[in-house]
């Protein structure tokens, strides 16, 4: 009787045992399946942005040090565009809204059109889209190096027209958004006109925030 009962006491301690550890182990891989990494894009791994150094819509000196452990949004736009930067920027603002005040996350607007595009036009625009420049800035400053960050740290195209026409008819820029992390590598591009893709860099987003939390 007595062996009878320190069989059952073990068995019920075993498999009590077995049950926690598969619950601890349950729980381990959920924690770790949880966050599915994005590419890390460029020539190699080692692609991270350039250092800059622009003007925000405060007349405020941004360099890459503001933005240092940040999770970046990046656009190229510029205020007199009729044609693919309102639609861009309304659906930004959707990107805006949902991280509003989050201290991980910054928004970068690029012009295209430095000339045009002064201090004070870009903070007349950033008022219409209600942005806190703390967190969405939109960004002038010396032409080749906007364009050189496009080209060279972002890896998009930002040109001016090659078909030859006058920049006050129509300027050539790139419809999508870059996501970069916090360590400054590309992550992602998005269509700043698809609504799938919207959803998309809000998701890939969270993702990043739980990627840098996990660190």
């Amino acid at each position: 009787m007595k062996n009878n009962k320190i069989t059952i006491f073990l068995v019920t301690f075993f498999i009590l045992l077995g049950i926690a550890f598969l619950s601890y182990y349950y729980k381990v891989n959920s924690a770790q399946n949880k966050i599915s990494p994005l590419p890390i894009i460029g020539n190699d791994q080692n692609h991270h942005i350039s250092p800059f150094s622009f003007t925000n819509q405060d007349g405020k000196t941004i360099t890459n040090e503001d933005i240092k452990n940040k999770i970046v949004i990046v656009e190229y736009f510029f205020t007199t565009c009729k044609g693919i930067c309102p639609k861009m920027n309304e659906n930004l603002h959707k990107v805006y809204e949902k991280f509003k005040g989050h201290k991980d996350v910054m928004i970068l607007s690029h012009t295209v059109d430095p000339v045009k595009d002064t201090v004070g036009a870009l903070k007349a625009y950033a008022l219409r889209h209600e942005a806190n420049s703390s967190q969405w800035m939109f960004l002038t400053g010396d032409k080749k190096q906007l364009y050189d960050m496009a080209r060279y740290s972002y890896l998009i195209s930002a040109e001016d027209d090659t078909a030859g026409i006058s920049i006050d008819q129509d300027f050539i820029h790139d419809k999508h958004y870059i996501l970069v992390d916090h360590y400054g590598r590309v992550r992602g591009f998005y269509d700043g006109l698809n609504e799938n893709d919207i959803a998309k860099i809000i998701d890939d987003i969270r993702t990043l925030i739980e990627e840098k939390n996990a660190k």
